[in-house]
């Protein structure tokens, strides 16, 4: 199958619905022939590529739930461009101070004028309001150079649904010119801080994977710590602790209901799911002895202690077949990062580097292990599950906890600022040279990225 090709069923698939109550169909306008296919022109990524991004037309302006058309149709092109400005590939221009487009440019667009700009590629789209009061959003990328259209989608949603359909754009868009998986449509939960340092109230919250649509999911009169989301995004795993005793609860989004896993006097360490969503691992301290177990996500059966080895054993992140962990130990007398067959089996120290290491994280696509390095600061970076290749990529004070984008290309983390001790939520590419802040109401802590949204 030639790269083309991949690249359309990568676009077709991305035409899935968006929500319980959205559908997504493709764009009245007509397909172009066959014949007329343009080219797929790659992309280095580690190169940054010009976009323009104009408002979306709203051809027959009309009030909505979300508000009016037209507005919209700006405010989903500065979705995207936002969207493909923080993957770090991308240079982004727009909407504002670019020049409103009309209906038929939709289709037509005025290659010259763009290649006045310059730009190398173009976003353009429309914004319709149906007849059920649900909008239709059209969305088209062209290559300016070689004057053609590469990929066209649509989207029809409830009107509360219009960030999705931009998101999801944007992910087409991403994916059509650099040759990686989605991640913009996809969510994050996190632990929202407040209060004084010596009485911090912690709270379960979560919002898109632009900071956007922000709500605290518990009230903050337990603590939690260290969500997670299930693989099929229905609920969140996190860590609680009520009158000092710590709990493992799962909680489901859609019910707003949470249940109880598993609970003891001793202290819980980071629960996480395993790939398939039927296994949660976490690790307790018994005995001034601390290991790695798991137990059916039910919360039914006897835990199952993987680990036996004299000290702390903590975490733990299942690769992405199941059939490893990664975990951090000090058995060697420092802090290390080792990994073992999930039976327990296994066992082995893959970081030799100095410093001690902490919280690993198998990337989703397999080839990577993110991880906390701790040599005076707090540094997150990257190793080949063999333990060769580490790498750095950040070089803050303190930056820990990473965890991953659904396309493994991304790493969200936690950064505490020296002196005031607020903390908030950072990403960073695997190059390690794009860094951006997420928005967040209150102090952000442990970040978990979610996968993409069905």
């Amino acid at each position: 199958m030639s790269l083309f090709a991949r690249n359309r069923k990568l676009a077709s698939f991305l035409l899935f619905i968006l929500g319980t109550q959205a559908t997504i169909a493709q764009t009245p306008p007509p397909a172009a022939p066959a014949s007329d296919e343009p080219e797929l022109v790659e992309f280095d990524t580690s190169k940054t590529r010009s976009i323009a991004v104009p408002a979306l037309v709203a051809p027959a302006p009309a009030d909505t739930a979300a508000g009016n058309s037209v507005a919209l149709g700006r405010q989903i092109a500065e979705v995207i461009s936002s969207d493909l400005r923080a993957s770090g590939v991308f240079e982004t221009q727009g909407p504002n101070g670019l020049r409103a487009i009309t209906l038929p440019e939709v289709t037509t667009p005025q290659f010259d004028y763009w290649k006045s700009r310059p730009v190398e590629q173009l976003v353009q789209g429309f914004v319709r309001v149906g007849g059920d009061g649900n909008l239709t959003v059209g969305c088209y990328l062209y290559d300016v150079g070689f004057g053609n259209e590469t990929t066209r989608l649509g989207f029809n949603v409830p009107p509360r649904e219009w960030r999705r359909a931009a998101h999801k754009c944007a992910d087409a868009i991403y994916s059509r010119l650099t040759g990686e998986l989605p991640f913009f449509d996809s969510r994050i939960a996190y632990i929202a801080e407040s209060g004084p340092k010596n009485k911090r109230i912690k709270r379960l919250a979560i919002m898109d994977s632009d900071g956007a649509n922000h709500r605290f999911i518990t009230n903050g009169q337990s603590t939690a710590l260290t969500p997670r989301f299930s693989p099929n995004y229905k609920s969140i795993l996190y860590l609680s602790y009520v009158d000092g005793n710590p709990r493992i609860y799962v909680y489901d989004i859609d019910a707003g209901r949470q249940r109880l896993i598993t609970q003891s006097t001793s202290p819980t360490f980071a629960p996480r799911w395993s790939p398939d969503g039927q296994t949660i691992l976490y690790s307790m301290a018994v005995s001034g002895n601390t290991d790695v177990y798991k137990i059916a996500a039910s919360g039914s059966g006897t835990p199952v202690k993987l680990t036996s080895s004299p000290g702390i054993d903590v975490g733990g992140s299942f690769s992405p077949d199941g059939r490893q962990i990664v975990f951090e130990s000090d058995r060697s007398g420092s802090q290390q990062v080792y990994v073992m067959n999930a039976d327990g089996s296994n066992q082995r120290r893959i970081s030799f580097g100095s410093g001690r290491y902490a919280t690993p994280e198998w990337s989703p696509r397999a080839d990577l292990i993110a991880f906390t390095r701790i040599a005076g600061d707090f540094r997150v970076g990257t190793m080949r599950p063999d333990g060769s290749g580490e790498r750095l990529l950040t070089d803050s004070w303190q930056d820990e906890a990473p965890t991953w984008a659904p396309n493994g290309r991304v790493i969200q983390f936690f950064r505490t600022a020296k002196g005031s001790g607020k903390t908030s939520i950072w990403q960073v590419d695997l190059t390690g040279s794009k860094e951006r802040q997420l928005p967040t109401p209150v102090d952000g802590s442990d970040p978990a990225w979610g996968p993409v949204l069905p």
